[in-house]
């Protein structure tokens, strides 16, 4: 009498996707997350007041200021690590914005068509017939220089492209079977949009929203530099790099400004290039195959000695 005893599938280990794992990804990841811990505890990093005039000034990089000093004595490192609570979280706040109003406007236009797709899309066509630097610089400086303008700004100039490539999106999916099918059924065109289409778009419009925050973060310190955006004595690295060309020796005042927006603007473009691989369908189904082949070829050899005779 033989006794099978029954064989006991192996469980596949979770694993992040292949793209996360990339050195890319990981720097991407490590150098925006250490930017936005230090964005939240600033205040009890910095080891003076941002705007404190109480160090000598021009003072090279020393054991007293790591970063040196600016032209009226203020640590150059304090103002730098307090920059980033103002920089980042308005650029996400730009990138956020105006991917709501263009995915908004993409998903009418192409899902309706007719006259409202026309007039939605010419709209569109004509803030994008505008270089979009200078058309942000006419918008901040008709609102006025400030840094919330210079956000107004920057989104009016950014929503046009999400708005285009959500209504591509749109028109192709809006055919689909299961789109009609839902039609059919008595679907409202709202619900319809929100449930079969807007969940298929989703991925590329975060693609390129992590990739357009490095584009907002360097949109607003252009324009800081410029003297549309954060006005001094605010610490923004823009207007810091704008300060810095008053006082070409001091070199110390306009690099580590200049290395904080390389720094975050390249991490969120490794994000943004890992965030597309990952959702790119093509990989993801090509690459399972190979990571399982091994798996079943050991549990193929360990099934023989699961057999008690």
């Amino acid at each position: 009498m033989n006794l099978i005893l029954p064989v006991r599938a192996a469980r596949p280990r979770r694993r992040l996707p292949a793209a996360w794992r990339t050195p890319l990804a990981i720097i991407g990841v490590v150098i925006a997350a250490a930017w936005i811990v230090v964005a939240v505890l600033a205040p009890w990093i910095a080891p003076h007041g941002p705007l404190a005039q109480d160090l000598p000034r021009l003072m090279p990089p020393s054991a007293e200021s790591i970063m040196g000093t600016d032209a009226n004595g203020r640590d150059v490192f304090s103002r730098l690590i307090t920059g980033a609570r103002t920089t980042i979280p308005l650029a996400l706040i730009l990138v956020v914005c105006a991917l709501l109003i263009g995915t908004i406007i993409g998903a009418v236009a192409g899902y309706i068509g007719g006259w409202v797709d026309e007039v939605l899309m010419r709209i569109t066509d004509m803030v994008m017939a505008f270089p979009t630097v200078i058309l942000a610089m006419v918008i901040a400086a008709s609102l006025g220089p400030s840094i919330m303008n210079a956000v107004i700004a920057g989104i009016v100039v950014a929503w046009p492209q999400y708005a285009r490539i959500t209504r591509s999106l749109v028109l192709s999916l809006r055919t689909q079977n299961y789109v009609v099918a839902g039609r059919l059924l008595g679907y409202s065109p709202l619900r319809s949009l929100r449930v079969d289409i807007l969940p298929n778009v989703a991925g590329p419009v975060l693609v390129l929203a992590a990739l357009d925050i490095g584009t907002a973060i360097l949109l607003l310190s252009g324009l800081s530099f410029l003297g549309l955006g954060a006005q001094p004595p605010a610490p923004e690295w823009g207007a810091m790099i704008s300060a810095a060309m008053q006082h070409i020796d001091a070199w110390w005042l306009g690099v580590f400004p200049g290395l904080a927006i390389l720094t975050v603007v390249m991490a969120f473009n490794f994000i943004g290039d890992s965030l597309r691989d990952a959702l790119d369908p093509l990989a993801t189904t090509s690459r399972p195959a190979q990571n399982t082949a091994p798996e079943s070829a050991d549990t193929a050899e360990s099934a023989p000695t699961e057999g008690v005779r």
